[in-house]
């Protein structure tokens, strides 16, 4: 069992930054591929970034590429999302998910992840 915790979101304006962060329960985090989502209102969930269990693969989303950097450590079994250049598209409730034995990143989906969190909200004004 692994419990996600998103933190870091809340309002900035477009052009800035923020630095999403997710903190995970449990001994076996390192085992896990973790993934960043989000869902916009209205909009169905959509993928953002991946990254390895080791953290030595990772991969993004065409529309966050070049403006997100995800990263995590394992030894404080958290993964972090680097927010840059936001804009105003980019609002919405972001989630990160945990999931068991993918070893190819590029394949993540959100109907293949084990784990979620709660999300938490960015707002980008413009």
């Amino acid at each position: 069992q692994v419990q996600l915790v998103e933190s870091g979101g809340g309002l900035v304006q477009a052009g800035g930054s923020l630095r999403l962060s997710c903190a995970a329960s449990g001994r076996t985090f390192s085992s896990y591929a973790m993934g960043w989502f989000r869902q916009a209102p209205g909009k169905e969930r959509e993928f953002v970034a991946a990254i390895s269990w080791s953290g030595g693969s990772t991969y993004y989303a065409d529309s966050v590429k070049g403006r997100f950097t995800i990263s995590r450590d394992n030894a404080k079994n958290t993964v972090y999302l680097q927010m840059n250049s936001l804009k105003p598209e980019d609002t919405a409730v972001y989630y990160c998910a945990a999931d068991w034995g993918l070893t190819d990143i590029a394949t993540m989906r959100d109907y293949g992840m084990d784990y979620w969190g709660k999300g938490t909200l960015v707002t980008v004004s413009s």
